[in-house]
């Protein structure tokens, strides 16, 4: 079983210490996206957890925490989003310069290849325009040079939520965008790639890949997996199947494009409800919820019955 901690919400940001409290106990309970009423339960035992992927824009919470990860047996790697935009699209988060920073320490903690860089979501209208984005991509590549291998791009989308404030970019307005973000990217010999776009950017030097990615996964868990493309994301998605531990209207970044937070009334208040030992992220179950269990085998043993919310 491949386990997303999260692309529903920031968990090693706002909920690392509840992350280690339910790997240490081996099981999470997570409530269904609609139906709250509803709980999965999973069992992290590491015998059937093959990887963990944390998906962050601040995983500085973390850092003291690998070890205990490492000694509890699991294996995992980082998706680690780090974009230029200031405190207009992102309020919430630390001074860049301290992002990189964390980002340098968490790659020499792990290794270079057990960190992702997600320059992701392109917001290509207004004040950031693509010489905009060159100068930004350009300068963070030359940061985080030697500390990643490989940077993922994906382009805002225009979430019903967002009430038109980030319009979906004109196809060729991505084009020339992507040629030069490539050229950059090919400069600081870092690999670019795209998991979830329309366009088909291989021209400009651009591989589809996924972020859940088979290969990173086997090479962590030493050999071949069984595993199939995730049925619950998009359809352009290239991303494993995984479970995910986190939940919606969670996350304390406030970020303005966001697709997780659809209220940040809702979010204060779930954050407000969150108690490290509680099984769930956000509050605790009454008892009269439906439990179903939701443990997968491991892939590197048989496939599995997909069950997936």
């Amino acid at each position: 079983m491949i386990v997303s901690a999260s692309r529903r919400t920031d968990i090693p940001a706002f909920f690392a210490d509840w992350l280690v409290r339910r790997l240490r106990e081996g099981l999470v309970l997570t409530p269904h996206p609609r139906n709250p009423s509803r709980l999965g339960q999973v069992s992290l035992s590491p015998e059937v957890v093959d990887c963990i992927v944390f998906w962050t824009k601040n995983p500085a919470p973390m850092l003291e925490r690998l070890k205990t990860i490492d000694d509890l047996g699991y294996r995992y790697y980082f998706s680690f989003t780090l974009t230029p935009y200031g405190p207009e699209l992102e309020p919430h988060l630390p001074p860049k310069k301290d992002i990189v920073e964390t980002f340098r320490r968490l790659a020499g903690a792990l290794g270079p290849g057990r960190v992702d860089w997600r320059y992701d979501p392109i917001v290509a209208a207004g004040p950031y325009t693509p010489q905009w984005h060159w100068d930004q991509f350009g300068r963070l590549a030359r940061q985080l040079s030697g500390a990643t291998g490989r940077c993922l791009i994906n382009f805002v989308k225009p979430y019903r939520h967002l009430a038109g404030r980030f319009p979906a970019p004109e196809d060729s307005a991505v084009r020339d965008l992507a040629r030069g973000l490539a050229a950059i990217a090919a400069g600081e010999r870092l690999k670019l790639v795209n998991c979830t776009e329309q366009w088909d950017l291989r021209d400009l030097g651009l591989k589809p890949e996924a972020c859940l990615d088979r290969s990173r996964i086997e090479a962590l868990v030493g050999g071949p997996i069984k595993a199939k493309k995730d049925p619950g994301q998009p359809a352009l998605c290239r991303c494993l199947e995984s479970f995910d531990l986190g939940m919606y209207d969670t996350c304390g970044h406030g970020c303005a494009y966001c697709y997780a937070v659809t209220s940040l009334e809702r979010s204060h208040r779930r954050r407000a409800g969150h108690d490290p030992a509680s099984p769930q992220l956000s509050g605790w179950p009454t008892g009269l919820e439906i439990i179903t269990d939701r443990t997968r085998p491991s892939c590197r043993k048989r496939d599995w019955p997909s069950n997936s919310y």
